[in-house]
């Protein structure tokens, strides 16, 4: 696998900005927002270059934008922003551009909605996804969907069902493993769980997303929330290895942490935490 996670430097020069990932043993990036749709395309060649000479994979362009907002303005710019971001990712060959399917919550962008498990959802979604994959029909990159548990892509069982509604060569998997832990059951049978998740996925996944959760245990409702690597309970022995059954190139990212020093203990903790259990993951 190849570890990621946000730089915290200010810069639009791409050298400095790759150089940084290596400077903190990063072997994986995010597309920064300063590359675009619009970029001038001598920068985007200065920036494929510089990645390619300090080997650094480009694991993704982040969308995060709800194409399925029932403010149709807001839906319609999500749409354009959305097929902006994966033609960036087709430009620069990143694994994979990533978004939420949409939510039809009208007070949060992403948040839960009691109508997110039915077919009328399913289907806005499908046709969605569809209508931004055929508008770039991108063939360097895929378009993918994050795991959410509030919505029906809650699992692998989910993700390919959806995948095979979608029915696009372009549509791929990205996994965040955490985000298919919704209840304290999961959570603490989370080794067999996950086990049963990468079956299901089998080589397919284009990036992942990492960190770890806890069951806040001051709470009488169950109550999740995301920790540091190491501080919670998902299993990363058995995490670690099942992601060093997969494309030995097969980026993994940090995210969700307020500051560089908490993304720098992170990755420390999840490079000793690879040690004892793994002899085949490589960072």
């Amino acid at each position: 696998m190849r570890l990621g996670a946000p730089v915290f430097i200010e810069t639009n020069d791409p050298e400095v900005f790759v150089a940084e990932h290596v400077r903190k043993g990063y072997r994986a990036a995010y597309c920064p927002d300063w590359i675009n749709a619009d970029t001038d395309p001598e920068l985007c060649r200065a920036f494929k270059a510089s990645l390619a000479k300090h080997d650094i994979l480009l694991a993704e362009t982040g969308i995060w934008r709800n194409v399925l907002s029932k403010d149709p303005a807001e839906a319609a710019a999500a749409f354009e922003h959305s097929v902006r971001r994966l033609h960036t990712a087709e430009e620069l060959e990143a694994r994979c551009a990533v978004n939420i399917v949409g939510s039809w919550n009208e007070e949060y962008w992403d948040g839960p909605h009691e109508k997110h498990y039915t077919q009328d959802f399913f289907d806005a979604a499908v046709e969605a996804a569809r209508k931004v994959i055929d508008a770039v029909k991108p063939t360097r990159t895929k378009m993918t969907f994050e795991i959410m548990p509030c919505q029906f892509i809650d699992c692998a069982a989910e993700y390919m069902r959806f995948i095979r509604a979608v029915d696009r060569s372009a549509a791929g998997i990205h996994l965040d493993p955490a985000n298919s832990i919704s209840n304290p059951r999961l959570l603490y049978n989370n080794a067999a769980f996950f086990q049963n998740e990468f079956s299901l996925l089998g080589g397919a996944v284009l990036s992942i997303h990492l960190k770890d959760l806890r069951l806040k245990p001051e709470e009488f409702t169950v109550q999740l929330e995301e920790v540091l690597i190491g501080r919670g309970n998902i299993d990363y022995g058995n995490l670690l290895r099942l992601i060093g059954k997969l494309p030995p190139d097969t980026p993994a990212m940090l995210e969700h942490l307020a500051s560089e020093a908490l993304y720098d203990e992170a990755a420390a903790s999840l490079r000793c935490l690879a040690g004892p259990w793994t002899k085949d993951v490589a960072f």
